[in-house]
């Protein structure tokens, strides 16, 4: 296996650091909450952090993109800074969302990060909007809904799609295939192997991909947006990856074996790209762990923001919940 001609140093080394930064950032949030410091649940990225790190890759600071209940990496990766969103998963008024979203609906609309969503297949329409007003203002702004395996048999899918399909518009909509809905197999819910083939329903392109091979999803992405970036309409991206965490941070995982996950952490994407990297030269064996130790210091700056940031005073619950008046 060798590097595309069209990933450059530059691109190859910044999708190791995203990941990086998503995987340490996720682990240090594992702790966190085991610990009884952050309120309400978390849902981990652990183990997919290639789709994030690589489709963002190929997306500019004033793309959209809408996202799951497991949002965390693709806020990291889409340039949400460390210290904001620790804050927001804290609740402290210092968060993208002043402690409103938490973990579940964080955003930041700066970067074109639309908000991570509770509801399965939440981001889907909201996507093809986004895409819809980019359009009516004469831009070539592009969106991407990510989604997972559970979201691609929701009502919400073929509605969006459908749309997004008869309008040509500049939609990429990211199925991140781990496996398992909650607690369900995808192999127990869809009756279709290859869920990429759903795209000719609608008449679009569908392809399925390595979800933890970066620069399999960096190419794949890269295409796909420079398509819709061209009038060229929507693209479906089944990304096949898996899921190393439970559903959310402390999940029994009954439905699953451990060996099972023992196996696929073989097949990690952070050490495939990272051994990658070294045997191509792009990077050193000091220079990743620099990258580590650099993001292990940023996270913790992070904590200790998040920390030292105050609650929101209890008379401001209700600002921000309706548009003002004009």
């Amino acid at each position: 296996m060798s590097l595309p001609p069209t990933m450059t140093p530059e691109v190859c080394l910044g999708i190791h650091r995203t990941m990086v930064r998503i995987r340490v950032f996720e682990s240090r949030i594992e702790e966190l909450f085991r610990a009884g410091k952050l309120p309400g649940f978390v849902h981990t990225y652990l183990g997919q952090e290639a789709i994030a790190a690589g489709v963002c890759a190929a997306l500019g600071r004033d793309d959209y993109i809408t996202s799951t209940h497991r949002g965390h990496g693709h806020a990291i990766a889409k340039g949400i800074e460390l210290g904001p969103i620790m804050a927001e998963l804290y609740g402290k008024e210092t968060g993208t969302c002043r402690g409103r979203g938490g973990s579940m609906h964080v955003a930041d609309f700066s970067i074109g990060m639309l908000g991570a969503n509770g509801i399965v297949g939440g981001g889907l329409g909201i996507a093809a909007g986004a895409a819809l007003s980019a359009r009516h203002r004469g831009t070539d702004q592009v969106a991407v809904a990510f989604f997972g395996d559970g979201g691609i048999n929701k009502g919400t899918f073929h509605e969006a799609l459908n749309f997004a399909a008869t309008h040509r518009l500049g939609v990429v909509y990211v199925c991140e295939n781990n496996q398992y809905a909650q607690f369900t197999s995808r192999l127990r819910t869809t009756a279709v192997e290859d869920l990429s083939v759903r795209a000719t329903a609608y008449g679009i392109p569908g392809q399925t991909v390595d979800g933890n091979d970066a620069a399999a999803v960096y190419e794949t992405a890269r295409e796909a947006v420079g398509r819709a970036r061209a009038g060229g309409g929507p693209t479906l991206l089944n990304m096949e990856t898996y899921r190393l965490g439970g559903h959310y941070v402390g999940d029994a995982e009954v439905y699953r074996d451990a060996a099972e996950v023992e196996d696929r952490r073989r097949s990690d994407p952070i050490e495939r790209w990272e051994n990658l990297l070294v045997t191509e030269g792009v990077m050193t064996e000091r220079g990743r762990s620099e990258v580590w130790d650099e993001t292990t210091g940023a996270v913790s700056e992070a904590v200790r923001f998040a920390e030292e940031s105050p609650l929101p005073e209890a008379d401001s619950a209700l600002e921000a919940v309706f548009t003002e008046a004009r």
